[in-house]
């Protein structure tokens, strides 16, 4: 069973940033207006929320969640400051980065809770993906997942280490 103690606390930070960074990767690949952009924002929390309440749910997720939501906005200050002025794709990129970074470290630190991990990940990124419809106006057309969002999703899926 991993927790925070089974990894560094630089280690630990790459863990917690990786659930903003499933996120943030969709996000930026395809911005969806100001309030498609708050529907994607917010599309994480319940992620959250339900794996508190998953009893499926391991240790380590258990424990991010519990730190992630002790850290506070701490996580996504300090992600939101390395990213202040970088365009969308540098975003991207840099988010994907650090699901490579943090699937590596769970591969390493936590093997036995490391694809359950990844998987919810992804499935914060697929939630976040979904969250608004895009291409729409006025409320009229668009689709609920770009075909730039769904090459994205697959690029998580690779980063992560999981098939999409």
């Amino acid at each position: 069973m991993a927790n925070k103690d089974a990894f560094t606390p630089e280690e630990w930070t790459k863990v917690l940033e990786s659930i903003v960074a499933a996120g943030l990767a969709v996000s930026a690949v395809d911005p969806s207006g100001w309030w498609g952009t708050l529907k994607e924002a917010a599309a994480s929390t319940p992620a959250l929320a339900e794996a508190k309440r998953d009893p499926n749910s391991n240790e380590l997720i258990q424990a991010a969640v519990a730190e992630f939501e002790r850290s506070g906005d701490g996580s996504i200050l300090a992600m939101r400051e390395r990213f202040a002025q970088a365009e969308p794709t540098e975003c991207v990129q840099r988010s994907l980065a650090c699901l490579r970074e943090a699937s590596a470290i769970v591969d390493a630190k936590a093997p036995n809770e490391a694809a359950v991990f990844k998987s919810w990940l992804r499935e914060i990124s697929q939630k976040v993906a979904e969250a608004a419809v895009e291409g729409s106006f006025l409320g009229f057309g668009g689709v609920r997942v770009s075909e730039a969002e769904r090459a994205t999703l697959r690029d998580i899926s690779k980063a992560l280490g999981i098939a999409s």
